[in-house]
């Protein structure tokens, strides 16, 4: 595995490296926003470790780059702020998960796994259907009748591969937290709530199959109007 750490602070960027080094992770560390956009759009890690607050260009910037790019990597964003809307706000501009600084390095290791497990761990075959909407957990896309292909990020992948696996059913958010980031990771319900509302943007735009909120449960798959 190769991750990208983007961290101004030298000394805890190298610190970083040494630490996931022993967890056999090659790690590439730079220290501002700029080299660390340029890295991240030219060479294809399987992660990207991102201080939020940078020197040249902000970590949201670069997540916002990224995905308009169409780079999916998945992105643990960094940051000393811990209020809801600004971790809200890093979910909201593209990134996979955030950790609050100072954190536990067994949890930054363990959130840098969640983030580089293939959905397809999950699963045994990796093309799912649910009422037409055709779902390929390896690539990350959605199809639905005559629509143009659409990349969807690897949690709103896992979401939508377990909504599809138990359809007809209705999932609770507990059990969608524990099958996207696993039964060790606290993850507030409002993360979950912001990856289910962008991924019902992503089906809205090729006309699919919707998500339909079971008011104090959870969530389950509605069929097209």
């Amino acid at each position: 595995m190769r991750i990208l750490i983007v961290e101004d602070e030298v000394k805890l960027a190298e610190a970083l490296v040494r630490l996931v080094a022993e967890d056999q992770i090659q790690a590439d560390a730079v220290y501002e926003g700029e080299e660390g956009l340029h890295l991240a759009m030219s060479v294809p890690y399987d992660a990207i470790v991102l201080d939020r607050m940078l020197p040249g260009i902000d970590g949201l910037d670069i997540v916002r780059n990224l995905r308009q790019q169409g780079i999916t990597t998945p992105i643990l964003l960094l940051t000393a702020r811990d209020s809801v809307s600004d971790r809200v706000d890093g979910l909201n501009a593209g990134a996979d998960d955030y950790l609050v600084k100072p954190f536990a390095t067994e949890e930054l290791l363990a959130r840098i796994h969640a983030l580089t497990r293939r959905p397809t761990e999950f699963v045994t075959d990796h093309h799912l259907e649910f009422e037409g909407l055709h779902l390929d957990v390896l690539t990350r896309t959605i199809e639905y009748g005559e629509q143009e292909p659409v990349v969807i990020s690897p949690k709103e992948t896992q979401i939508l591969e377990m909504l599809i696996r138990h359809s007809g059913q209705v999932l609770t958010r507990q059990q969608l937290i524990d099958h996207v980031w696993g039964y060790e990771t606290d993850v507030l319900e409002g993360v979950l709530d912001t990856y289910v509302h962008h991924l019902r943007r992503r089906l809205n735009s090729v006309n699919g199959p919707s998500i339909q909120t079971v008011r104090g449960v959870g969530y389950t798959l509605k069929k097209p109007e």
